[in-house]
C-alpha cells in the first residue's frame, strides 16, 4: 500500500513517539527500533492519524501485527520475519510486563498459530496519557508498579507450567499446552511401559527449546549434537538394550516420515548403539491425519492407547535396523 506524503509524514512522527516511549520504558537498544515501534502501535490500534488517547487493547496475533504496519504505515515485512517479530519484540513486551500472552486462554502455547497477545489494562492506561500533561506523573506511578506487575506475570506463568519428572528425582517444567501436554504423556507412559530404567538424555520444550539435556551421556554414546534445531522432542537411552531411542511428538508438526528419519539417522550417525524411531500422538484420530507419511522400520505410539505400539513392517518389533 502507498500511503500520501502527509500520512506519510503522520506515520513517521507516530513511530518516532511510538520509539520514545519505548527508551522511556527502559526497553534495552535491541528493542528501540522502528520494528517494535510498529509492534506497540498494532497492539494498540493506533493508527498515524490517531492520537494517543484513542490507543485500545485489541486481541492480536503475530502475523495481523505485521498486516498491521504494512496496511496503515506502509512498512510491509517479509512472511518469514514473523519468528523475529515474535521472538525479539514480543517475547521482550511479555518479559516487561508490557504484555499479555494469551489473555483469552492461558495454556495455549506460545508457537501455536492461534496465538494472541493484549496490551496490559496498566500500561494502556499510562500510554493513553502520552503527550498530556499528566504524562510524566502516570510515567512515574507505572515504573513504580512494573517491577510488581512483571513478578506477578511470571509468578501466573510458571503455575501453569507442566511438571515432569526424570530419574534420580529430577524435575523440569515445561511451558504449557499444545505439543508439551504429549511430551509428559510419552515420559510419564511410554517410558515407563517400553523403556523402564531407561535414562532421559533431552527433552525439548516448545517455548524454550531446551528443557533437559544431558550431551556428556550422549557424547559416551558417540553422540555429539551441533544442530539443535533437528532435535527430536524425546531421546531416552534403553540402558538393558543398549538403544537410543528417538521420539518425535506429533500435536502440529508431522511424523517420523522418510525424510525425518534419514536427518536422525545422519544427526545421530556417531551412535555407537542402535537406533529407534518413534512417533508419539495423543489420540488415534491425529494419527490418522498423518498415516501415510510414517516411515517404515518405525513405531508409532498414541497416548489414549499407552500400553499399545504400533510397528510399521520390517522384520522386528521394537529394534533397531543396521543399513
Amino acid at each position: 500500500m502507498v500511503i500520501k506524503k502527509a500520512d506519510k509524514r503522520k506515520a513517521e512522527i507516530k513511530i518516532k513517539e511510538a520509539l520514545k516511549i519505548l527508551d522511556t520504558l527502559g526497553f534495552p537498544k535491541q528493542q528501540q527500533n522502528e520494528r517494535s515501534a510498529l509492534t506497540l502501535l498494532s497492539m494498540l490500534d493506533l493508527k498515524p492519524v490517531d492520537p494517543w488517547e484513542l490507543a485500545s487493547d485489541p486481541l492480536i496475533g503475530i502475523t495481523p501485527m505485521m498486516d498491521f504496519f504494512a496496511k496503515h504505515y506502509a512498512k510491509k515485512y517479509a512472511p518469514n520475519t514473523r519468528e523475529t517479530v515474535r521472538r525479539q519484540t514480543v517475547h521482550q513486551f511479555v518479559q516487561a510486563g508490557l504484555v499479555v500472552p494469551n489473555p483469552d486462554k492461558p495454556t495455549r502455547p506460545t508457537n501455536s498459530p492461534k496465538a494472541v497477545y493484549q496490551i496490559e489494562p496498566t500500561a494502556l492506561k499510562l500510554l493513553r496519557s502520552f503527550g498530556k500533561s499528566d504524562w510524566q506523573k502516570q510515567l512515574e506511578r507505572y515504573l513504580i508498579s512494573t517491577e510488581t506487575l512483571k513478578k506477578r506475570y511470571a509468578k501466573e506463568r510458571e503455575k501453569r507450567r507442566i511438571p515432569v519428572k526424570l530419574a534420580f528425582g529430577k524435575e523440569i517444567r515445561l511451558s504449557p499446552g499444545g505439543q508439551n501436554v504429549l511430551v509428559k504423556k510419552i515420559i510419564d507412559d511410554f517410558c515407563q511401559i517400553f523403556i523402564p530404567g531407561g535414562h532421559i538424555l533431552y527433552v525439548g520444550d516448545t517455548q524454550t527449546k531446551w528443557a533437559y539435556f544431558d550431551p556428556d551421556a550422549l557424547q559416551v554414546l558417540g553422540v555429539e549434537i551441533a544442530e539443535h534445531g533437528k532435535m527430536p522432542d524425546v531421546v531416552v537411552h534403553h540402558v538393558e538394550k543398549n538403544w537410543l531411542v528417538l521420539i518425535e511428538a506429533v500435536t502440529s508438526h508431522g511424523p517420523v516420515n522418510p525424510k525425518r528419519r534419514q536427518e536422525l539417522k545422519e544427526l545421530f550417525a556417531g551412535s555407537k548403539v542402535g537406533l529407534i524411531f518413534v512417533t508419539a500422538f495423543l489420540a488415534r484420530r491425529s494419527m490418522l491425519k498423518y498415516l501415510e507419511d510414517v516411515s517404515w522400520e518405525t513405531e508409532v505410539w498414541v497416548a489414549e492407547s499407552p500400553t499399545h505400539l504400533i510397528h510399521f513392517d520390517g522384520e522386528r518389533f521394537l529394534g533397531p535396523y543396521e543399513d
